[in-house]
């Protein structure tokens, strides 16, 4: 057995792609199961995130190429990609070492659009576990994604990769700072997952005035606005609420725009030309690129949060090299135990 990364990111797919090709929560069970039982595989794991959807497998084919095809052939297939989709879809195709670097570096923070992010380990840990539940690893895929974590771990404590703003939640509230004076500022996060979590967490140390939490899970919400004295909406009632804002971040995981044009044009037609700014931090995105254009509104997606990280990058790239080190060392410890494996691994989760 050998294990394969077939994968998308922000570098190479824009987001209006990734949105298409982003894997519904509740369906990650049955997709990696699937993705099990195609010929010459045994193991599978799946990370869906907003900024990258990765598909690690184990398999016994001959060739590494026909794995991979196999993997670009079922995600053409699942998401009913049509011929000029898949023909545009660019995937980086690693097998071996390259599997096993590519992951470290991801879990270090290092392949994300923020150099040294930090959401990104517990991403790939929930998608590792949900794998392990549902039964699609194996030793393969055990061994390798356990010493990832455990690299993840050492960058994390040896090096200053994480110094700054390196959530894109963080970088999001960065933004807004820009163009306002959070202090002045009444914000609402729509959505109240990790997410929402951080963008409060950074508002509120910011000295934002107010902060407004809705969330289809009501309790969800409420739990969330109990944190940080904020307050909770229902679901059905937060687009009433838009008149009381000046940011709006969203982050939901609804398949379907949330933020329509005709909800914010009409609340616009009462704030008197006071700008409304809102951040899109969701795959698939919660607000509709039209929005953009209605007057004295500011839409920004998650791809446009890469020249705001830009600006923090320059500091954690003189890290790179540490990291990098404690990268290599570690896969030569992992090849030799790949060489000489030992009987009887029992799979674990390291604790971030």
């Amino acid at each position: 057995m050998q294990s394969i990364c077939l994968g998308i990111n922000y570098r190479t797919t824009p987001v209006e792609l990734r949105e298409r090709l982003a894997f519904p929560e509740g369906k990650v069970a049955e997709a990696v199961e699937e993705i099990r039982k195609l010929p010459g595989f045994a193991e599978s794991v799946i990370i869906s995130t907003c900024n990258r959807v990765e598909l690690y497998a184990a398999h016994s084919h001959e060739h590494a190429d026909a794995a991979h095809q196999a993997l670009l052939n079922y995600l053409v297939q699942y998401f009913h990609l049509q011929p000029d989709q898949a023909e545009a879809l660019v995937c980086y195709r690693l097998a071996a070492e390259e599997t096993a670097r590519h992951l470290f570096q991801v879990v270090s923070g290092l392949d994300s659009m923020v150099l040294g992010e930090t959401e990104i380990f517990g991403q790939v840990k929930q998608a590792y576990k949900l794998a392990l539940a549902t039964g699609t690893t194996g030793r393969e895929l055990n061994r390798l994604f356990q010493r990832a974590f455990n690299v993840g771990k050492l960058v994390r404590e040896k090096t200053a990769i994480q110094r700054g703003s390196t959530s894109v939640g963080a970088v999001a509230v960065d933004l807004a700072g820009k163009m306002f004076d959070l202090k002045t500022c009444r914000v609402m996060l729509i959505g109240a997952g990790e997410m929402a979590r951080v963008c409060a967490q950074s508002l509120l140390s910011r000295g934002a005035q107010s902060v407004i939490v809705s969330n289809r899970s009501h309790e969800r919400a409420v739990e969330l606005a109990a944190e940080f004295n904020g307050k909770a909406l229902k679901f059905d009632e937060w687009e009433h609420a838009l008149h009381e804002v000046d940011i709006i971040i969203s982050s939901t995981s609804a398949p379907h725009f949330v933020v329509r044009p005709d909800m914010i044009e009409k609340v616009m037609r009462g704030r008197r030309g006071h700008p409304l700014f809102l951040i899109d931090i969701a795959v698939p995105r919660d607000i509709d690129p039209s929005v953009n254009d209605i007057e004295d509104v500011y839409v920004y997606d998650i791809d446009a949060l890469s020249a705001i990280a830009e600006e923090g990058r320059r500091e954690r790239m003189r890290q790179l090299t540490l990291c990098n080190r404690i990268i290599d060392e570690q896969l030569e410890k992992f090849g030799r135990a790949s060489a000489h494996p030992s009987s009887g691994e029992a799979p674990t989760l390291s604790t971030p």
